[in-house]
């Protein structure tokens, strides 16, 4: 089990510098919720990228783990998770072996829609595996994008309700998630291509994902300058700001950010709830 809050940070800031800071100036409660939910689904996507395990081993795995969340309870979680995966621990990071723990981290009054959306996702994820992530059109590329990160937009406007009664616009939570997505497939596209796999519809350039990414970002922009002041929106500011960073590098040529970049963007965004 989970020894304490400040353990699953710790991972988080292991596994993601660009979420750990924002989830970790959250209030408690929120920032249990939230850290479960991003570890839960940085869980199974480490499944989906695993270079090592062939796609029957991935989609049995991801589908396994949607059914135990299905099924999960409070007493059962953290066992079941690790007797299915303990086959495969030599080819899985700590992240996903103690998926159970995370999934018990949030709050029991959320922590069952944190369940339904992690389980909704390892199932697509399953799916994209088994077509190896082939994308023929711009609806193709709109349902993968969905699947692995516009859901999760539409869940995180789920917690601010559930924490304040914030509500927002599901389009532009869906724009919010599409977005950020949309720029990881623009930074990555070598290394896809690489492994053998190509997130650009057929025909698509670097020029037509960036118009994607753009038009996304901008409801992601909507739907964040829409948030009243406070720990939504501080958390949804910082992945925002850092995307259009990116996307901008990208467009002048670059790899990605540098360090540099990275804290001269943070500079400028004036947090509630973090030191400017």
């Amino acid at each position: 089990m989970v020894n304490s809050p400040n353990e699953a940070l710790e991972l988080l800031k292991a596994t993601s510098r660009t979420f750990y800071i924002p989830i970790s100036n959250l209030p408690s409660g929120l920032q249990e919720a939230v850290a479960a939910a991003y570890l839960c689904m940085r869980a199974i996507d480490q499944i989906e990228d695993a270079p090592d395990l062939d796609v029957a081993i991935k989609t049995r795995l991801l589908r396994a783990i949607s059914l135990n969340l299905q099924a999960g309870t409070e007493t059962s979680l953290a066992t079941t998770f690790a007797q299915g995966l303990a086959p495969y621990q030599d080819h899985l990071e700590e992240v996903t072996l103690r998926i159970g723990e995370w999934a018990l981290l949030a709050p029991d009054s959320i922590a069952p829609r944190i369940w339904d959306a992690t389980a909704a996702m390892a199932d697509r994820m399953a799916y994209w595996a088994e077509c190896n992530w082939t994308i023929y059109t711009e609806a193709d590329l709109d349902r993968y994008t969905f699947s692995v990160a516009g859901a999760v937009g539409l869940m995180l406007s789920d917690l601010w309700a559930w924490y304040d009664g914030t509500q927002t616009s599901r389009s532009e939570a869906l724009g919010f998630g599409r977005g950020l997505q949309s720029v990881n497939i623009l930074r990555n596209h070598l290394e896809d291509k690489e492994r053998g796999v190509s997130f650009f519809p057929q025909g698509w350039v670097a020029d037509d994902m960036q118009r994607y990414a753009r038009r996304n970002l901008a409801m992601a922009d909507a739907y964040t300058n829409a948030l009243p002041h406070g720990p939504a929106r501080d958390f949804c500011s910082v992945p925002l700001a850092l995307a259009h960073g990116t996307l901008d590098a990208l467009a002048q040529g670059k790899e990605k950010l540098t360090r540099l970049d990275v804290m001269a963007i943070l500079g400028k965004l004036k947090l509630s709830g973090m030191a400017s």
